[in-house]
């Protein structure tokens, strides 16, 4: 079958490799029909390099129609249409029984200290072959893939995979009150996302981010926005909220941008030189050495209301960076973020889409792709050119 593959810094290829096949009783084989391109492949495409092997088969935002199911396997059967959360959990241990499904105890990974595996996400979770390919080997296949209805796109239940339960984790961790203030940074797909669920709460969304196309898609559901540059021009992001806030700030941050934040040359050039170390020691380094670009979440905290909430769903590797720990506990705040628990969300948003489209998912893409053009869709998301914004490659 045709893949998308790893093979070095800014390197990924679409080649042939081994057709997936049932391993275990328990497992399904789905035949991809649609696969999304997410801003977490970016950190494979360079930050995370030490991690990968030529030949990783990238990729974790599938769906497709069942092929083949296990002898165990109960709930499925070939020809349903299903999506594939990205977090490969088994539903039945502790973690799980708490809904902790990216905490998953069964696929943790106990060498690199990491939770639960993740489909096509490198050695640190698992090195479990990814969804951006024709064929898909699916575990757990009683409890992980989400069955939808035929008849709308792909593209109205796509992003149950990924970019629905964790754009709306990080609107339930943000805990906004009613009639409350939201401050997003980032208006990616996650940012984006995250802002269309708020506002159709009813709070007040506000959204930073640098690529005017970007702002302009969140401007036009309804969100009130910031252009990074431009207020990096002037006092800087925090005070310009404070400033729409009656000098109090947002009652709650999202910070959708994580490690690849604008801001941090030091950091940047950190990573870089990471990526020419052999793995034995760029492993080590990434891992520990505090190479994270934390200039989103320090806005996040410079910004937030005293008393207010701040949640990280933006995406970070390193472990010892330095946080402004004073300031922190001085206004108190409150924090919360890690890997969405996608199969604890995916029931209920399921329910919003069948008979409807209250996030604007059915036109959320903004390319549509064969699989054979990935290598150029990776490089002109990373480059943020041609209003890429959210690819969806068709297998």
């Amino acid at each position: 079958m045709k893949a998308v593959t790893w093979q070095g810094i800014h390197d990924m290829r679409v080649i042939d490799v081994p057709d997936p096949r049932i391993e275990e009783p328990t497992d399904a084989v789905i035949k991809v029909t649609s696969t999304g391109l997410c801003g977490s492949d970016l950190h494979l495409y360079e930050a995370l390099a030490a991690f990968m092997e030529p030949g990783d088969v990238v990729g974790h935002e599938p769906m497709g129609i069942v092929q083949e199911v296990g002898s165990a396997v109960s709930n499925l059967e070939v020809g349903d249409r299903v999506v594939v959360p990205f977090n490969v959990c088994c539903g039945s241990c502790w973690t799980c029984g708490q809904k902790l499904y990216s905490q998953c105890e069964t696929t943790q990974n106990h060498e690199h200290g990491t939770g639960a595996s993740l489909f096509g996400y490198s050695k640190l979770y698992g090195q479990v072959p990814g969804g951006q390919a024709e064929y898909l080997r699916v575990p757990f296949a009683d409890f992980l893939p989400v069955k939808v209805p035929e008849g709308p796109s792909d593209d109205r239940f796509l992003f149950l995979s990924d970019v629905l339960p964790t754009a709306w984790q990080a609107l339930k961790y943000a805990a906004v009150p009613e009639g409350g203030t939201l401050l997003v940074l980032g208006a990616g797909p996650i940012g984006d996302m995250t802002a269309r669920m708020a506002l159709r709460e009813g709070h007040r969304v506000i959204s930073v981010d640098l690529v005017r196309e970007r702002l302009a898609r969140v401007q036009a559901r309804g969100a009130e926005v910031l252009d990074l540059d431009e207020a990096e021009k002037g006092d800087g992001v925090a005070a310009a909220v404070r400033d729409l806030t009656d000098g109090r700030g947002p009652d709650a941050v999202i910070e959708a941008v994580g490690m690849e934040a604008h801001g941090s040359p030091v950091a940047t050039t950190m990573q870089k030189m990471a990526t020419l170390l052999p793995d034995a020691l760029a492993e080590p380094l990434l891992k520990k050495a505090g190479v994270d670009r934390l200039a989103a979440l320090y806005t996040a905290i410079d910004a937030v209301r005293r008393g207010g909430t701040i949640s990280i769903v933006g995406v970070y590797g390193g472990a010892m960076d330095p946080l402004p720990m004073f300031q922190m506990f001085d206004k108190q705040v409150q924090l919360r973020m890690g890997q969405a628990n996608v199969r604890a969300w995916t029931d209920e948003l399921l329910g919003m889409l069948t008979d409807d489209d209250p996030f604007g998912v059915d036109s959320f893409a903004t390319h549509h792709l064969p699989l054979e053009e990935a290598p150029g869709a990776y490089e002109r998301f990373q480059k943020k050119e041609e209003g890429v914004v959210k690819v969806v490659f068709r297998p």
